[in-house]
């Protein structure tokens, strides 16, 4: 059985309290154990991460890139949060590791302040998706899914 990774970057943490307006009601672990039934019915083990600190989500990717070098990881999905708008460092290692990663934001980043609407992600990612609340972590992992089967 093939692992999705899902790593979940700076303040995170704070869902469920954090301008629920944005983000909803729901905590990181209801996010987890979300992401843990979308994972039961793909096939997929879940392993799921939260990180404030950049080097940690960094080293977490490079992890990742053996972990697919090996045929055991399905791939990535990244909320890397305030990291999606300044990390070249987040960028640079999904773009040597060669991972398999969605980048997903739980707002629509596009309808937010201009500075949100800027990914150094998004070049390196092989899909991306927002606006779709906690669900889209469901719809990623369907995604992923979709994307092993090719």
């Amino acid at each position: 059985m093939k692992t999705a990774l899902i790593l979940n970057g700076p303040n995170l943490n704070l869902l469920g309290t954090r301008e629920p307006q944005v983000y909803g009601p729901y905590t990181l672990a209801d996010v987890q154990a979300l992401s843990q039934q979308a994972c039961a019915t793909h096939g997929f083990a879940l392993d799921f991460r939260q990180s404030n600190h950049e080097g940690e989500l960094v080293d977490w990717i490079h992890e990742a890139g053996r972990s697919q070098a090996t045929g055991t990881l399905a791939g990535v999905i990244l909320n890397a949060g305030a990291y999606t708008h300044t990390s070249i460092a987040l960028h640079d290692a999904i773009k040597g590791t060669g991972i398999t990663l969605i980048e997903l934001h739980i707002s629509n980043v596009f309808a937010r302040e201009a500075f949100r609407q800027h990914s150094y992600i998004s070049p390196v990612a092989k899909a991306v998706m927002c606006g779709f609340g906690v669900a889209g972590y469901g719809l990623a992992v369907a995604a992923l899914a979709e994307m092993q089967s090719k």
